[in-house]
């Protein structure tokens, strides 16, 4: 280990979906410090089929992996023979993709004779505005918002303590941008040209349901299916009825619906439980509209709101280094030998013993 002045340096493997990360974060008394991280990204690949293709993202992995791994290293500036931990994300995600990260982190664990620790993805992408803002207080709101989930979620404790409180129905917030931005034929990924085309349309112009909203329903629970739907809807008519779809109106419009419901309900949660400090995490926290939604409801409610910048957001390895640096840090026994990617490991998992 290296001298308690500087603390454990870990080196954090991602490989949970589309993209292969490696980051190294060394944890000091001010929380995690990120020392340097790389991305390599197949989207491109699974640009075609307008979605990832599990067998080329896990190959896209394999390929990946070692220059990812050498190019972190080489922006943090500093030798392999520095690590002190290697975390990787055990879970949740794509099994053939997590199997490869799994299997490299045991790989270099082995080889720099260092402890290996599997952490939750979830757990990730909320440990990833530490090494932005500093220590998260407790208890905290998380919402995380992505491609594949949709969760509120209360942290107590990075290292071992996170509750979900609310979570989607059906398709998560980063799906229903995919797959609106399929039938209005824009390119895939559709959250960031949908939130681009946004900027040049009306909000009010189509009012689009909100779903689970009425007094009903479960209060932090969400669902986008039905909005989908009728934004599909809304298109098959105008083209039933000869009129142009105005795409920067729908885009604005879908995207109103979207935010308006997600930052609502943040609130309320942060409000019922008494918790003053908000995190929005994931994928979709790089949106625009939701960055500034959410500031504004949050400002007016009196709670302190903390967003990562936009390239911490998507995945990366230096998030998963810095939940591995919180395990860490907590004295947390590191993974057995038997350690494997686990698709469905629930986010109150934070480390896979």
């Amino acid at each position: 280990m290296t001298g308690p002045a500087s603390g454990p340096i870990v080196l954090g493997i991602e490989t949970s979906c589309d993209e292969t990360g490696a980051g190294l974060v060394r944890m000091t008394a001010d929380g995690p410090d990120l020392l340097g991280h790389a991305v390599a990204s197949s989207q491109d690949e699974h640009a075609r089929f307008g979605g990832v293709v599990p067998e080329i993202a896990s190959r896209a992995h394999l390929e990946a992996m070692v220059p990812t791994v050498r190019a972190a290293f080489e922006r943090a500036g500093i030798d392999p023979r520095q690590v002190d931990a290697v975390a990787v994300t055990a879970g949740p995600g794509l099994a053939g993709a997590l199997l490869v990260g799994v299997a490299a982190a045991k790989a270099y664990a082995a080889a720099w004779d260092v402890p290996l620790f599997g952490v939750n993805h979830m757990a990730g992408h909320v440990a990833a505005d530490t090494l932005e803002h500093g220590p998260l207080p407790a208890p905290a709101l998380a919402l995380l918002v992505s491609g594949g989930h949709t969760q509120l979620l209360r942290v107590d404790d990075l290292a071992g303590s996170i509750t979900e409180i609310g979570t989607t129905i059906d398709d998560a917030a980063g799906e229903a941008y995919d797959k609106v931005a399929r039938l209005l034929g824009l390119s895939y990924p559709g959250g960031p040209v949908i939130d681009r085309l946004a900027a040049d349309g009306d909000p009010a112009a189509i009012r689009f349901p909100r779903g689970l909203t009425g007094p009903q329903d479960p209060a932090y629970d969400f669902s986008f299916s039905g909005l989908k739907t009728a934004v599909a809807r809304y298109v098959e008519q105008a083209q039933r009825d000869g009129r142009t779809v105005d795409v920067p109106d729908v885009c604005a419009s879908f995207q109103e619906a979207v935010v308006d419901v997600l930052t609502a309900k943040t609130v309320r949660a942060a409000t019922d439980l008494g918790i003053g400090t908000v995190v929005i995490a994931g994928g979709v926290a790089a949106n625009g509209r939701l960055r500034a939604l959410a500031q504004e409801r949050c400002t007016a409610a009196g709670l302190a709101l903390r967003v990562p910048r936009p390239g911490l957001c998507t995945d990366n390895g230096a998030m998963i280094a810095a939940v591995g640096a919180h395990v860490v840090a907590a004295g947390v026994e590191p993974s057995g030998a038997s350690l494997t990617g686990d698709p469905g490991l629930p986010v109150s998992t934070v480390h896979v013993g």
